[in-house]
């Protein structure tokens, strides 16, 4: 019996953290990973700040290299496009760029094909590359070197927040254009509003409520403005964030089955139901949300990275098991750190599930202590027992990471009440005597 083969579809978090997971668990399995672009593991995360100028040099973006990989042993094909998969043969069809097509062999496979940016309706929006991969940071921060005056970031999500406040530090006249009544819908109106203050204190001119009708294109293809139904709005360069959507049609067409929320159903192991040996991890994946007790698609690095470990080590015989997720995620914008987890007023709502909440405004040390600012903390309790559903936190500097502790609370299934006398840490530099969450869980458990 020849060695076997361990076929790895995508380059970054989910995909080469299931080929090194497998290498350090048998050396002698061959694993080769072919990557469509030039990069693998990589932030995507950290993009916004290098746009800004924080971060100096892409390769700082890159926490290893295809050469690195290659180094450990794993077979990393860059600028190879997988195009098709034969489940039933075993067989992967690879475009090289260069045009040629070959076939390679896999024993066991894990799909990391990640997510793709949506792509509105509207005229112009093909024109804009959408600012997710290294390559398309380093051409957008080249044209933001040549110059330009203006931006206009469509969406008011993480990214286009982040984006956003990147061409201020930048020295642009931005604006930002969001459908919804609100940014960053993963918030309750009322936290979002502090967002909102945020970005607006920065000088972002934030447009809610309003769709945008056309990007309009110079007559090289280049932005020159962005219409809607009231407004042209002048713009140098522009960002389209409107959302993403796992990357899963090849997947699709082999036969691997899609789930609810759009994503490629996974049992608890990453393995795709139907098909021994195959695995499916990251953004293209779904999770099991442990408060919705439902398949969600949160497309964060944290569950791609532990998503992809599990598949590798699963894939070399192990028993791992991935045991869910509940949105936990933290940005910084402006001013403003920002954090939530578990699930909000409105998704409650939306999942018929009753909740009671409460919101309070503290500040982020003793009130004496140089530096302190203010923090809204808000937690959403399950009524009668109190068991902690989610928590949303904005603040300035000290305020996202406590979002940590609500984590545990609510995966733990943690009363309010029992919140409200958890032993945190106290000293003036960095809380009053009672922590903001202490005091949030009091208010909530008042309720309960």
């Amino acid at each position: 019996m020849g060695t076997e083969r361990l076929a790895i579809i995508g380059g970054d978090a989910a995909g080469m953290s299931a080929a090194s997971a497998a290498r350090r668990r048998d050396p002698e399995l061959e694993v080769v990973a072919f990557e469509r672009g030039l990069y693998t593991s990589y932030s995507a995360c950290g993009i916004p700040y290098y746009v800004a100028g924080l971060v100096e040099g892409a390769d700082r973006l890159i926490s290893r290299s295809p050469e690195d990989h290659r180094a450990n042993g794993i077979d990393v094909r860059t600028r190879c496009e997988v195009v098709a998969i034969d489940l039933g043969a075993r067989r992967l069809t690879v475009r090289a760029a260069c045009g040629e097509e070959s076939e390679e062999p896999f024993d066991q496979l894990v799909v990391a094909t990640g997510a793709e940016a949506v792509r509105p309706p509207f005229p112009g929006a093909d024109a804009i590359e959408a600012a997710a991969t290294v390559g398309a940071a380093e051409r957008l921060r080249a044209a933001l070197e040549r110059g330009g005056a203006s931006a206009v970031v469509v969406g008011a999500g993480y990214i286009g927040l982040e984006m956003a406040e990147a061409f201020v530090d930048r020295g642009l006249r931005v604006t930002m254009i969001e459908q919804a009544p609100q940014v960053m819908a993963t918030l309750d109106a009322d936290m979002a509003t502090h967002v909102q203050d945020a970005a607006e204190a920065r000088g972002v001119r934030v447009v809610l409520g309003t769709a945008v009708e056309e990007i309009v294109l110079d007559d090289n293809g280049a932005p020159v403005g962005v219409r809607t139904a009231d407004e042209t709005f002048d713009a140098d360069h522009v960002v389209v964030g409107v959302g993403s959507k796992p990357l899963v049609g090849l997947a699709e067409d082999a036969g691997l089955e899609i789930g609810d929320s759009g994503a490629l159903r996974v049992d608890d192991h990453q393995r795709c139901p139907g098909h021994d040996g195959v695995f499916a991890a990251g953004d293209c994946a779904e999770s099991h949300h442990r408060v919705l007790d439902r398949p969600v698609n949160i497309q964060l690095g944290t569950h791609a990275n532990k998503q992809g470990r599990i598949a590798g080590v699963n894939a070399t015989g192990g028993d791992d098991r991935f045991p869910g997720v509940i949105g936990t995620a933290v940005s910084k914008i402006c001013r403003y750190e920002v954090g939530r987890t578990g699930i909000s007023e409105h998704e409650a709502a939306d999942a018929g599930i009753e909740v009671v909440s409460a919101t309070i405004k503290d500040r982020t040390r003793a009130g004496y202590y140089p530096g302190a600012g203010p923090i809204w903390v808000k937690l959403v309790a399950e009524p009668g027992s109190g068991r902690l559903l989610g928590g949303q936190i904005v603040g300035t500097e000290g305020a996202a990471k406590r979002i940590d502790v609500l984590a545990t609370a609510v995966w733990m299934g943690l009363p309010a009440q029992e919140l409200a006398l958890l032993d945190l840490s106290y000293a003036p530099p960095f809380s009053g005597v009672y922590d903001p969450l202490l005091i949030a869980a009091r208010a909530v458990a008042k309720l309960v």
